[in-house]
């Protein structure tokens, strides 16, 4: 199964294609993006295992993720979708497909996280799927407030590779 394409007012979501890897390694090479998400900027390497591992996830699971481009000029702004990624968490406190996005700075401000990741959740609605979940770090204000806007519930907090986090539920 390959990611179906999302078109929304300004964004076009589809399945990651090797040209987007040096877009794709900037965002993640970047100290401001994975402030939150890891904590350290990741390899070129590690970016082009992330979107493998998006698309191999929909051949898996049912369920991946997409690389989010501005409609108007194509630029790529950054990748959102679902995942199971076996992180050992607690099972009470993760339910259904993980929720997960992150955009490069260029996004930031201006409703593309929002607008994309309805997107995916208006998608994994009309699935099988009837709840889903994220993790997110409590400094990261932003993507708490996505969650949030999404419908997301505060579930608790656990840690994730030492690191605090807070999990969120959506749906049943």
């Amino acid at each position: 199964m390959k990611a179906p394409v999302l078109e929304t007012e300004r964004l076009v979501l589809r399945a990651a294609e090797p040209r987007d890897i040096d877009a794709s390694a900037a965002m993640w090479g970047s100290d401001e993006v994975t402030r939150f998400i890891g904590g350290k900027p990741r390899s070129r390497q590690d970016a082009w295992f992330g979107l493998l591992r998006g698309i191999g996830l929909w051949e898996m699971k049912g369920f991946g993720y997409w690389v989010v481009t501005d409609k108007a000029n194509g630029a790529y702004l950054g990748e959102a979708g679902f995942a199971d990624f076996e992180r050992g968490l607690p099972k009470e406190l993760i339910w259904g497909p993980e929720a997960g996005w992150a955009f490069g700075p260029q996004a930031w401000g201006k409703g593309y996280g929002t607008e994309a990741v309805r997107a995916i959740h208006d998608w994994l609605d009309g699935t099988e799927f009837a709840s889903s979940c994220c993790v997110i770090e409590p400094e990261n204000s932003g993507s708490r407030r996505v969650a949030e806007k999404l419908g997301y519930s505060h579930t608790g907090e656990t840690l994730l590779g030492g690191v605090p986090v807070y999990t969120y539920r959506r749906g049943a």
